[in-house]
């Protein structure tokens, strides 16, 4: 029995060596505590051990061929092809763990629980190192290259947390066995180290052999542990098993029939029920260990579970799946059940924390299904990663798997009319993106070869830019090149399903969500096989753009940002409205409506979540700051968390009107009951509604009509589906219509006027009411969607308060001079009901004529108009289908409880729009 010669020359020999060493027979836990390796650290300034640490250093890079490898790694090829006693088959499953499942003493414990209740006839476990040992020898490689003395106390950290945890775990024997193993390889890695600091330089091989000890420790602790149990179990060390060649571009591929083999020779010298194997270590052929790279466990497992034709391989983890987006960024995101090995393979590519990328390739070939578990709660199934059907159904719902998202890159475009038909110009350029080393993530290319382009890291941009612009010089100067353009800050969002090859009008309703969410999109890739779609876009709006494309394939709920600008009564009572049904909205519909923010004319409040309606008002007057439009507006349109936003303005005012188009711009949805933007200058008007139906951006104003009353969505239903509008007649103020049904039996006007003034139907200032302003607005309105061209000065309006009481500087001193002209009122009054007619105030849009005016009006008393009652508006379209007996729209017109009403319908159409569904 030999131990490790301190002045081998090489890591091939060194870990072969090491498989020989001599085991000790059992000793005092305290005793063996106690012989800690740091007792050695004197004998490094000895002459001896200098000598034989400088022999080490010398040799570092000498060819591994010049290395003599030992029986125990050679394979001859006669051993080969001996016959195997290797069971192959079902009746192997193979677990994987990775470092933070084997992250302390109980986990490993619980690691081996799981491996005991497994069923199976046979198991494969594969393991990685304890969580943050990969880092933490890393960094001794690191520390030793620089020459930096905390290197030794870093392998001290080493030493003592691996010690800890044996102690924790083991006991007896098994605690002798493995503290004097450990205590060998630090040593060992102690004098690798020094050879390392020495040389200030490090080979790959050095490094992969000190890197790879936490995969050889947490194995045999796991080997132990489960053998304390008295189930039988052996360690596999993979280096004498799998066989791998490394390639220039930091992989390595596999060499399934070599490890094929050596596993079959291992195995027959070491029959076990229950095998713990080392992940992410590997051998080259000539016996020189090696990794499979970072996060390679993964990968050790589907090799080995191929090699095995395992049942199952299954990967635990600490969360419960696959998720369909980042949850980070999509709170919604679910769990899949399954996925296949392509869209698995796609996710993995593109970032999603699923599978290392070339874990799915070794289980493909024997369609062995993956499992994603989570060893923190084995309640939860997971994910089955396996092949699957075609979508046979065509269905569009369910063809989109997942969503993945790749950040911080940046666009290089190369353009140029001379590119047309000129062959070897893509090889050209992508040559010189290989000679700098640069990852190329997506391509993209017009079929007119006018411009190719591509998307890389934004860290390598600027190496790739400058290899371009010397490599095209020539071009660009004699103008075959017009540029080799650079887009900053960008990020890829890929849309993942293996049924999208068979499903029309998914890149459709891909693209229409992003174009709902106000995104814009600079490139564009997709193969033939339909496997993702991927798009390049800015990296602010990537988190949105993923939430806007996630919930339109009903992968979660349509989320609406809201700001609600001006809490006054409507406002109010809109809040309340929406605090009632958005449990019920979210459950039923589909629908996450979250107000983002509420701002009055003094102070306003601000969420980055969504306010607590059930306490918006107590929090609007305990923790609101002073109101700022511009502020509040910034707040909304910058939180890329949610893709859809509206503005939902619930006041009278000009001012906040006169904003519409600046939001729409942004991408912010407006929805409003003031009637101000549509009824003011023409200009305004006809530049807003040419942005609005130019965009994705949804402008909705029904309630600045007929408050609740479908009056806008009535008449452009008529116009839509080709009918003629002749004439639009109606009592368009709730305000009036109360007014002039009370107006009877009697009654004085300022009377009725007084009352519903007590009643809240009038404004403060019942003027605003009396005098038809309001009226007009309504009219100018319907007349603008009728397609006449109108101003407000355009319509004549019989004013109903007196001339002399215009000038009243109070609303108090108006209504206390109004029952002066009670008597004129009563005239008006008396002749009409002798005619057999009663008075309304209405106003017209005559289109055939294209002109509008609001005037008082006498109606017979079998007229539509007459039959009111209340504060009941009533509208009539007169068209070429509805000519005889008009289309008539009544009902209630006035009042905050329909008006919200009315606007919550409109957020409501706004969220099926964007893709809730109907």
């Amino acid at each position: 029995m030999r131990s490790l010669a301190v002045a081998s020359p090489h890591p091939g020999a060194a870990f072969a060596a090491r498989r020989r060493r001599h085991q000790p027979a059992a000793a005092n836990r305290n005793s063996i505590s106690q012989h800690c390796w740091r007792c050695e650290k004197a004998q490094d300034r000895s002459i001896g051990s200098s000598l034989r640490i400088s022999h080490l250093a010398e040799k570092l890079n000498k060819d591994a061929s010049k290395n003599m490898l030992t029986p125990a790694a050679a394979v001859s090829v006669e051993q080969a092809q001996a016959t195997s006693d290797l069971p192959k088959g079902d009746m192997w499953s193979v677990h994987k763990f990775g470092g933070t499942c084997m992250g302390t003493p109980q986990r490993i414990q619980n690691v081996a629980d799981i491996v005991l209740r497994d069923p199976s006839e046979r198991k494969l476990v594969v393991v990685s190192a304890m969580s943050k040992v990969t880092d933490m020898m890393y960094n001794l490689v690191n520390k030793a290259q620089s020459r930096d003395d905390s290197y030794i106390a870093a392998l001290d950290e080493v030493f003592e947390k691996h010690m800890a945890a044996a102690k924790d775990l083991l006991a007896g024997e098994d605690l002798a066995r493995f503290l004097s193993q450990l205590h060998a390889d630090i040593s060992n890695l102690k004098a690798m180290l020094r050879a390392i600091y020495i040389a200030g330089h490090v080979t790959e091989s050095f490094s992969d052999f000190v890197v790879g000890h936490g995969e050889l420790w947490s194995a045999q602790m796991l080997s132990y542990a489960i053998k304390k149990s008295g189930i039988p179990c052996n360690w596999m060390d993979t280096r004498d098993v799998l066989v791998v060649n490394p390639t220039g571009s930091n992989q390595v591929d596999p060499d399934y029939l070599e490890s094929e083999k050596r596993l079959e020779k291992w195995f027959a010298s070491r029959p076990a029920e229950t095998i713990i194997a080392t992940g992410f270590i590997a051998s080259t052929p000539e016996n020189i260990p090696t990794t499979l790279k970072r996060d390679g466990s993964d990968f050790s497992a589907a090799i080995i579970g191929s090699l095995v034709k395992a049942r199952q391989v299954t990967i635990w983890t600490d969360v419960d799946g696959v998720f369909s987006a980042d949850p980070r960024k999509v709170s919604e995101a679910v769990i899949l059940s399954t996925l296949s090995y392509q869209e698995a393979w796609e996710m993995s590519y593109f970032g999603a924390n699923v599978l290392h990328p070339r874990t799915i390739i070794p289980v493909m070939k024997y369609n062995i299904p993956i499992v994603i578990r989570n060893i923190f709660n084995l309640s939860a199934p997971g994910t089955m990663i396996c092949q699957q059907p075609a979508n046979e159904n065509g269905d569009l719902e369910g063809c989109v798997k997942a969503f993945a998202t790749i950040d911080k890159l940046a666009l290089v475009n190369v353009e140029g009319t001379g590119m047309a038909g000129v062959p070897g110009t893509a090889s050209a350029i992508f040559g010189a993106v290989k000679d700098v080393g640069a990852n190329v993530v997506m391509i993209s290319q017009a079929s007119s070869e006018h411009s190719v382009c591509f998307a890389v890291p934004e860290k390598e941009v600027a190496s790739v830019s400058a290899a371009l612009q010397v490599r095209f010089r020539e071009a660009l100067a004699a103008g075959r090149l017009s540029k080799v353009e650079v887009i900053h800050n960008c990020s890829i969002l890929a849309a993942v399903g293996l049924r999208m090859a068979s499903t029309p009008g998914v890149s459709a309703t891909f693209f229409d969500a992003l174009a709902k969410a106000n995104i814009n999109v600079r490139a564009i890739a997709q193969g033939s096989s339909e496997y993702n779609i991927s798009v390049v876009l800015k990296q602010e709006d990537c988190v949105r753009a993923l939430r806007a494309a996630h919930s339109r394939f009903f992968l979660s709920k349509t989320t609406l940002a809201v700001g609600i600008v001006g809490p006054g009564l409507i406002g109010r009572t809109l809040l309340n409205q929406l605090k009632d049904q958005v449990a019920v909205l979210k459950e039923n519909m589909n629908i996450d409506l979250r107000v983002m923010g509420i701002t009055g004319s003094r102070t306003m409040l601000l969420s980055d979540i969504g306010i607590d309606l059930a306490e918006w008002n107590e929090k609007l007057a305990t923790e609101a700051e002073p109101a700022n439009l511009e502020k509040f507006v910034h707040h909304l349109a910058e939180n890329h968390f949610f893709p859809n936003r509206v503005l939902v303005d619930c006041t009278a005012d000009t001012s906040v009107a006169s904003h519409y188009y600046d939001w729409l711009k942004k991408g912010i949805h407006v929805i409003t009951p003031n009637k101000k933007a549509n009824s003011g200058p023409l200009d305004r008007y006809m530049k807003l509604r040419t942005l609005q139906r130019a965009s994705y951006t949804h402008y909705f104003y029904e309630a600045t009509v007929g408050a609740g009353l479908p009056i806008i969505s009535t008449l452009r239903g008529l116009l839509e589906t080709g009918d003629k509008i002749l004439r639009i007649e109606g009592i368009f103020s709730g305000t009036l219509s109360y007014i002039f049904n009370n107006f009877e039996g009697g009654r004085t006007f300022s009377d009725v006027v007084a009352e519903a003034k007590a009643a809240g139907y009038t404004e403060p200032d019942p003027r605003d009411d009396l005098s038809g302003t309001d009226v007009a607005r309504k009219v100018i309105i319907l007349a603008r969607e009728s397609g006449l061209r109108l101003e407000l000065y355009d319509i004549p309006v019989r004013s109903l308060v007196p001339e002399a009481l215009q000038s009243c500087t109070s609303a108090d001193e108006f209504m206390q001079k109004l029952p002066s002209f009670d008597q004129d009122w009563a005239r008006e009054q008396k002749d009409a009901e002798a005619s057999g007619e009663v008075l309304r105030y209405v106003g017209v849009v005559d289109v055939v004529n294209q002109k509008g005016q609001v005037e008082l009006r006498r109606y017979k008393r079998d007229h539509p108009f007459a039959q009111l009652s209340g504060s009941d508006n009533i509208i009539a379209f007169t068209t070429s289908r509805y000519k005889e007996q008009p289309l008539i729209v009544r009902g209630p017109g006035a009042g905050a409880e329909v008006t919200a009403g009315g606007v919550f319908s409109d957020i409501l159409r706004l969220a099926s729009y964007l893709g809730a569904p109907s």
